[in-house]
């Protein structure tokens, strides 16, 4: 990675699982504490609703996620997008928002199959009905 940040093995493995098994509805990652590590910090089980994603979401800490959002689609019913959410907080620490920018595309390539990315930095930008219309956008 660009920052010298590892990725555990684990985060790709929990992603492939998510992806494939169908028995998460999100995966939460985060920084080892000496910030040299990308590792799995949380996860949701797959009966958990959106807004259980949201207030997982520490509220002065940058993650990245991966999250198995469902919508209904107009045309196709009910479907599923994967997406990659990079939460920085306003209010985190400058350095972890650097960190975390600089580490996000080395570790969003370690996982194929992932639909759209949302960068949310406050509690509008993650709503649920921001992230839909962000989906319904990218599918056209």
């Amino acid at each position: 990675m660009a920052t010298g940040v590892a990725i555990d093995d684990a985060c790709i493995e929990k992603f492939n699982t998510l992806k494939l098994g169908k028995t998460n509805r999100y995966i939460m990652y985060g920084l080892n504490s000496d910030h040299t590590q990308v590792i799995v910090v949380g996860e949701g089980p797959a009966d958990t609703p959106y807004s259980g994603f949201v207030e997982a979401l520490p509220a002065n800490e940058c993650r990245w996620a991966v999250l198995d959002f469902e919508f209904e689609s107009k045309d196709a019913g009910k479907r599923n997008k994967i997406l990659f959410i990079c939460w920085s907080p306003d209010t985190a620490k400058v350095k972890d928002k650097m960190l975390f920018a600089g580490s996000k595309e080395a570790f969003k390539k370690k996982l194929v199959g992932v639909a759209l990315e949302v960068q949310a930095t406050d509690a509008s930008e993650i709503d649920e009905q921001a992230v839909l219309e962000r989906v319904l956008a990218n599918a056209r």
